[in-house]
């Protein structure tokens, strides 16, 4: 396994296709609610350089794309997808680590969500610093929601007027983030030792 991960550019629009099947069969065979997109789309996400593409020689192995939500306060890695012949390796959090970073370079100061049922999905975000959150606490940005129409559990989101569904929603807040390296800092900052002199008495005989 020769696999290399770059960051896209146009020059590797002409997999938006084979991207969207990819998807779509893996949601298929997992039984599980992912939401579909054209190849319009994803290829737009790769002319834009806001994807991670994932390659063994010229074979499609992986992928994910970025999006953005409410005038980029939010962030969203998506799609993330690989290639049946090549899970177990830890290659989709490898994928999922180049996404963040991209993510973190191009809007340092978004929140990044993901909703996801998957539990692989959900342990990776965690392990980058991820907390479970409401809905509530995530976009609410329609266009967002409108993306969900395509997933086979979006009735469950609309009854429940968009405030919960079969997923988890997940959320890196770049400022708490901060407040907590620097708290954690602070408690492991000792305080310099100040050692007395000793004071020689003397005697008279």
């Amino acid at each position: 396994m020769n696999v290399e991960i770059h960051i896209a550019n146009s020059s590797y629009v002409g997999y938006a296709q084979e991207v969207c099947d990819l998807i779509f069969e893996s949601a298929q065979a997992r039984g599980t609610g992912i939401a579909k997109r054209k190849p319009e789309y994803i290829a737009q996400k790769i002319n834009e350089g806001k994807a991670v593409i994932a390659l063994d020689g010229d074979e499609l192995v992986g992928f994910a794309y970025i999006e953005t939500w409410s005038h980029h306060r939010f962030v969203a890695n998506s799609g993330l997808i690989v290639h049946p012949d090549y899970r177990h390796h830890g290659l989709a959090m490898k994928i999922k680590r180049k996404v963040f970073e991209l993510s973190r370079k191009l809007y340092p100061h978004a929140k990044i969500f993901s909703i996801s049922t998957g539990l692989a999905v959900m342990k990776m975000n965690t392990a980058l610093g991820f907390k479970p959150v409401t809905f509530s606490e995530l976009t609410d940005d329609e266009e967002f929601w409108k993306g969900c129409q395509g997933c086979h559990n979006f009735d469950i989101l609309e009854r429940n007027n968009y405030k919960m569904c079969l997923c988890t929603g997940l959320l890196y807040d770049p400022q708490k983030k901060q407040i907590h390296e620097a708290s954690t800092f602070a408690k492991k900052v000792v305080k310099p030792l100040i050692k007395k002199k000793a004071v020689n008495k003397l005697h008279k005989k």
